[in-house]
């Protein structure tokens, strides 16, 4: 039976508060909900910060009060551990919904899954990780189902601009030639930004978990792999994993490190929308590089990294030693100044089986991983507290888009600094 959590104490817990991004995601929801609370334009939203550090919860707390009214009340706080399962028990019956930053999700995240769908709680993490919401997809799909909790995984960077902005896509092709887009080509035009410690902790899992089970291989492999449907598609896609030329636009082409999550999820949404972008949809994404030859230089020059990287992290001595002495330091990130002066700039190419064409863009103001993220977390947050009812979206394992679509859209371009737009091919 689902259960009721309207009359819990809280309306979110941000767990993992104390992490890089989680941190930046306190401080954006506590200056978020001020800001609603005096315009008197949002309900009332009860919230706690929760970890396993209560020393790093109390600084936190600080830092929030202190940026704040002196008449406004201190942020709660919850003590809880992944290695404490009665606390996990306990937090996720105190709250409608829960926003994780605890990664990697491999080694922290199926605990708190796991509770959130027992006792009902709605749940957003950032994770990047596809072969994790496989696992919890397997394991407690039918739990989040009966107890009503919304999982909606990678509602950061990994992966809104590129499930929204497919959606979008979709929408604006239906609307304006009365049919779905078969094919979708997402390519990166811009984007500054920094990585934090927790990212490469993240992706060091990933790849530790591939090198050592060749079966974690296939399902990596795999651009179904979160299509959990009894007839998912087979229709082979699309892999930019080497450089090569886009005539079209006249740039060079290279692999984007985070397709590998993004496909999935807009698959997963293709599926849970009934496949409204139609069974034979086709989607990539890509990095643009200049035209010429230092276009083709930079593209052979980035995928030579990325595979070398990827090598590296393949085999323990080499990723032990790259975690060491080359990459961020957990906790690590980029700074503000560098946060506020990030931003992205995504297009999407679509063609329907007419061959009429539309051209979209994503675009958001802050550094993609962190600052923007942040703004994304929180807003499917309160996105799912507020303006999701179980009578429109019911308990399971959902994508961004397929849970949320319009309305977390309105509400990403009304507060988190993204535009969603048609531009001309």
């Amino acid at each position: 039976m689902t259960i009721n959590t309207d009359k819990r104490a809280y309306t979110i817990v941000l767990y993992g508060a104390t992490s890089f991004v989680g941190q930046i995601t306190a401080h954006y929801l506590a200056q978020f909900l001020a800001e609603q609370k005096k315009d008197n334009s949002s309900k009332s939203v009860t919230w706690a910060i929760a970890g396993r550090d209560e020393d790093k919860l109390k600084k936190l707390q600080d830092e929030i009060a202190s940026k704040q009214d002196e008449d406004a009340d201190k942020v709660d706080i919850i003590i809880a551990n992944s290695d404490d399962d009665a606390s996990l028990d306990a937090m996720t019956q105190q709250t409608q919904v829960i926003i994780s930053t605890v990664g990697p999700y491999l080694k922290y995240g199926e605990p708190l899954i796991k509770y959130c769908a027992q006792n009902g709680t709605d749940y957003v993490d950032l994770t990047g990780e596809a072969i994790f919401i496989k696992d919890m997809l397997d394991k407690y799909q039918d739990t989040a189902k009966q107890s009503g909790a919304r999982i909606v995984n990678s509602c950061g960077f990994d992966s809104i601009p590129s499930d929204l902005g497919v959606y979008f896509t979709q929408q604006q092709a239906q609307d304006k030639f009365n049919q779905a887009c078969e094919t979708v080509h997402m390519r990166v035009k811009a984007a500054k930004g920094g990585l934090s410690g927790g990212t490469i902790a993240s992706m060091a899992t990933i790849f530790e978990e591939v090198g050592e089970d060749k079966s974690r291989r296939k399902q990596v492999a795999n651009p179904y792999l979160l299509n959990d449907d009894s007839d998912a598609p087979t229709l082979r896609q699309k892999n930019v994993g080497k450089p090569e030329y886009d005539g079209e636009h006249k740039r060079w082409l290279a692999p984007f490190v985070m397709a590998s999550i993004n496909t999935r999820i807009v698959h997963r949404s293709n599926q849970l929308l009934s496949y409204e972008y139609g069974r034979e949809f086709k989607y990539d994404e890509a990095m643009w590089m200049q035209d010429g030859t230092k276009g083709k230089l930079m593209s052979y020059g980035l995928s030579a990294g990325l595979l070398g990287f990827a090598s590296a992290m393949m085999f323990k001595p080499s990723r032990e030693l790259l975690s060491k002495h080359v990459l961020p330091k957990s906790g690590s990130g980029p700074s503000k100044s560098e946060q506020e002066n990030g931003f992205f700039d995504i297009r999407f190419f679509g063609t329907t089986t007419k061959q009429d064409t539309i051209s979209t863009k994503v675009t958001g103001d802050r550094d993609p991983g962190y600052g923007s993220t942040s703004r994304m977390l929180t807003q499917s947050a309160l996105c799912l507290a507020q303006d999701i009812s179980q009578d429109e979206v019911a308990g399971g394992f959902w994508t961004p888009a397929s849970a949320m679509g319009d309305k977390l859209m309105q509400r990403l371009e009304d507060h988190a600094g993204l535009s969603f737009e048609v531009i001309d091919s």
